[in-house]
C-alpha cells in the first residue's frame, strides 16, 4: 500500500509540473488545428471566453454550408453552440446582445432537429435575456412555425409587458401576426 501511495504521489507531482508544458503545447497546437476548430474553441476558452468572440467564431462556422441541408454541419454547429452556451455563464452575460444571439441561434438550430428541445432552448433564452426584443420575436416565430398561434401572440404580448427593446420590433411583429403573415419580421425589418 505504501508503494502504491508513493507512486500516486510521484505521478501527481509529475503531472503538476507538466501542466505548464501542456498549456504551452496546447497553445502551439491551437495554431495548427484547422480540421474541427477545436483549436479556436480552446483559444477562446483559454483567453477571452466572451460572447463576442464565440459569436464571431460560430457565424464563421455557419458560413461553411447550409445547416438545414447538411446534417453533418448542423450537428457540428449544434455541438459548438452547446459548447458556447455551457462556457458562458448566464448570470454574467444576460445583458450581452451577443450572448442573446448565441442562445437564439442555438434554439433555431435545435428546431431543425427536435422542436421540443428547441422550445426549451427558447425558454432559456427568454428567461436569461428578456430585455432583447429579438429573443421574444424568435421564440414567437418558432411557435408560429409550429402552428401555435395563441402561444405566439402570448409571447409577443408578454415581451411588450416586460419592456423588451426595441419596442418597434415587437409592434411590427404583432402587426404582422394580426395580418396573418407567416414571417413576423421580414429581412428588412430584422
Amino acid at each position: 500500500i505504501a508503494s502504491i501511495v508513493n507512486r500516486v504521489r510521484n505521478l501527481k507531482n509529475k503531472y503538476r509540473n507538466e501542466d505548464n508544458i501542456t498549456d504551452e503545447l496546447n497553445f502551439t497546437k491551437i495554431s495548427a488545428d484547422t480540421t474541427d476548430n477545436s483549436g479556436t474553441v480552446n483559444q477562446i476558452m483559454m483567453t477571452t471566453n466572451n460572447p463576442e468572440d464565440w459569436l464571431g467564431f460560430l457565424l464563421q462556422l455557419e458560413k461553411k454550408g447550409v445547416p438545414h441541408m447538411d446534417v453533418s454541419l448542423l450537428n457540428r454547429l449544434i455541438g459548438r453552440y452547446s459548447q458556447a452556451v455551457t462556457a458562458l455563464p448566464a448570470e454574467k452575460h444576460c445583458q450581452n446582445e451577443s450572448y442573446a444571439r448565441i442562445l437564439v441561434r442555438f434554439a433555431e438550430l435545435k428546431a431543425l432537429q427536435d422542436p421540443e428541445e428547441a422550445r426549451d432552448q427558447f425558454h432559456l433564452a427568454r428567461l436569461n435575456c428578456k430585455k432583447f426584443a429579438f429573443v421574444h420575436v424568435a421564440f414567437a416565430q418558432f411557435e408560429l412555425s409550429q402552428e401555435n398561434e395563441k402561444k405566439c401572440k402570448q409571447i409577443l404580448q408578454k415581451a411588450v409587458e416586460c419592456s423588451a427593446v426595441p419596442l418597434e420590433m415587437l409592434e411590427t411583429a404583432l402587426q404582422n401576426f394580426h395580418l396573418k403573415k407567416k414571417q413576423l419580421l421580414s429581412d428588412e425589418e430584422k
